[in-house]
């Protein structure tokens, strides 16, 4: 166990070490300053002339939403029709058929708002033509959709006042050609020849030592994974994701995919201090933000290293931990690490089976998506962040009876209804769609569908409540990871989740650029003896008591009744 919890720490330093100079990076590629990848400014003004799109002509918040949501709408329409007539285009060896239109339509959206909830499996429900040229293509647009949507907010919270923030397109287009593209490049390379397939062969197929036929699937994933994980998406090529052993073969292909997904959101916080010329204040954010990981990392770490009760009420030994639905290569702790970030993070790829977590593990996982931002999503993850930072500053300003100020502008009536409401949507959405399909299953089990309602759960009980409330979690949180008893390829989830996803990422979106936009208008405002030092160790603490606050009294008791409750039967 001491080697394996080495293992993390040194994962763990290696993306900080990596995070910090990739930060300043980022911020002098949108600074527009001199970087190493400025030659890719040639095949960026090409695609601005191909596409007649001015790349200097600047927008206020509402132009760039504009600009945001209609270019996802497009790439959602396009998304949806290719995946139903799959079995008509090329590059399909083997022989994959189209989609229905229930699920076309809930992986489209999954894909184009960074969520990757796939309701499939990878080898048999898509072809390496959509694998390649819609959903890889979307983890691209959907990451750096993100990362331009928070560059946004830092050019309203750099300027004193200001309407012009910057303009969409070109932000969007660097995110891809200076940060994503090349990382991606450098990942799949190092997948590549450590065992991760690039082929465009069909299945392979071989004869087991006992004897049997075995068709292997393959195909050129590397690069897939790569931006899977870079963008945090979290898609897999194959349907058990990087549990597979083609996905992740081993401890090295371990080390890069874990600090792939943890890298640009850990960036993007030191990239906001660079940027906005305001270190301490992303110094306080990130260790914030770290402290959170680590109240649910160690809890889940014990938790799966102390192995089940029930085997151990047996008399059985458990010297390994929990193994039930983990990789041997990677035992219990690497998968506690792995499963917590890539739920405190909207990756959402496993390398272990979140069903058969043990119930604190679950319920860990469950907060971490809940919560939605400790480091977060490419971009998003500030975003998340920042509406807490709001309400933190309107409370603040509240118990000392002053006018809340935020960066030198005031923070009136109409910018708090925005944060309160995009803070009450997600437990809405999660609440309301988990009450809703446990209604179905109450009341109406043998509904004539096509799946039963009865067929949903392959858990009964505290765990089937906790899988149903896992998916929902999953979906607004733009994560993507399922409690996979769950049987969840049918028109009911596909289509809830399908708008659950769609308002769970774009009002959070919304809702910190219009706040944004609206204060940089304002008239600037000196700081005086009086202000709120929002960059001291004091507002970092209150924002992490608003954090648990409004989280526990948003979840707990749906929480209780899941993975709580399951805790105490178990022991």
């Amino acid at each position: 166990m001491t080697t394996a919890i080495l293992g993390i720490i040194v994962t763990y330093g290696l993306t900080l070490a990596l995070a910090w100079p990739l930060g300043k990076y980022i911020a002098k590629v949108f600074k527009g300053e001199k970087t190493w990848l400025d030659f890719m400014a040639l095949p960026e003004r090409l695609f601005y002339k191909l596409a007649g799109i001015n790349p200097k002509e600047e927008m206020n918040w509402k132009q760039h939403l504009k600009a945001l949501l209609t270019i996802n709408l497009v790439w959602f329409v396009y998304a949806f029709f290719v995946l139903m007539f799959q079995d008509k285009l090329p590059l399909n060896p083997d022989g994959n058929p189209g989609q229905t239109p229930d699920l076309a339509f809930n992986t489209a959206i999954s894909f184009v708002v960074n969520c990757n909830l796939q309701h499939y499996s990878g080898e048999t429900g898509v072809t390496y033509f959509v694998q390649l040229f819609v959903l890889a293509f979307l983890q691209f647009v959907s990451a750096a959709t993100g990362i331009a949507a928070m560059v946004v907010v830092l050019k309203a919270l750099k300027e004193k006042t200001t309407g012009k923030l910057g303009n969409f397109w070109e932000i969007f287009v660097k995110a891809i050609t200076r940060i994503l593209l090349p990382l991606s490049i450098v990942m799949a390379i190092i997948l590549l020849f450590n065992g991760t397939p690039a082929s465009y062969k069909g299945k392979d197929t071989f004869v087991s030592l006992q004897g049997d036929t075995v068709h292997v699937s393959r195909g050129p994933a590397a690069g897939m994974i790569a931006i899977k994980h870079l963008g945090t998406n979290g898609g897999g090529w194959f349907g058990a994701n990087s549990a597979h052993p083609l996905e992740n073969p081993g401890y090295v292909t371990y080390i890069t995919e874990m600090v792939a997904q943890v890298l640009l959101p850990i960036a993007m916080i030191f990239a906001l201090g660079f940027f906005i010329n305001r270190k301490k204040f992303a110094y306080v954010i990130f260790g914030i933000m770290t402290l959170g990981m680590l109240c649910l990392l160690i809890p889940m770490i014990i938790s799966e290293v102390h192995g089940n009760p029930a085997i151990a009420h047996l008399g059985i030994a458990q010297p390994t931990g929990a193994m039930e639905g983990k990789e041997v290569r990677f035992g219990p702790v690497a998968s506690a690490y792995w499963s917590t970030v890539t739920t405190i993070i909207s990756t959402g790829s496993v390398n272990a089976m979140h069903d058969s977590t043990m119930p604190a593990s679950g319920l860990l996982q469950l907060l971490g998506m809940m919560i939605n931002s400790f480091y977060g999503g490419c971009g998003v993850g500030f975003l998340n962040y920042y509406i807490y930072i709001i309400i933190a500053v309107f409370i603040s300003g509240l118990m000392v009876g002053r006018t809340p100020e935020f960066m030198g502008h005031k923070l009136e009536a109409r910018e708090v209804k925005i944060a309160a409401l995009v803070t009450l949507l997600s437990p809405f959405l999660i609440l309301a769609g988990t009450g809703l399909s446990s209604y179905v299953i109450a009341h109406y089990p043998g509904a004539n569908w096509v799946v039963k309602p009865s067929a949903w759960l392959n858990n009964p009980g505290y765990h089937g409540f906790s899988e149903m409330l896992y998916e929902y979690t999953s979906a607004n949180a733009n994560n993507g990871s399922g409690f996979e008893g769950l049987g969840d390829n049918n028109i009911f989830w596909n289509v809830t989740t399908g708008f659950v996803l769609i308002l769970g990422r774009f009002l959070p979106i919304i809702g910190p650029l219009a706040i944004a936009g609206l204060m940089a208008n304002k008239k600037y405002v000196p700081a005086s003896a009086g202000t709120l030092k929002t960059d001291s160790l004091t507002f970092g603490v209150m924002t992490l008591a608003v954090i648990i606050i409004i989280n526990a009294l948003s979840y707990f008791p749906a929480l209780a009744l899941g993975p709580i409750a399951e805790f105490f039967s178990l022991h």
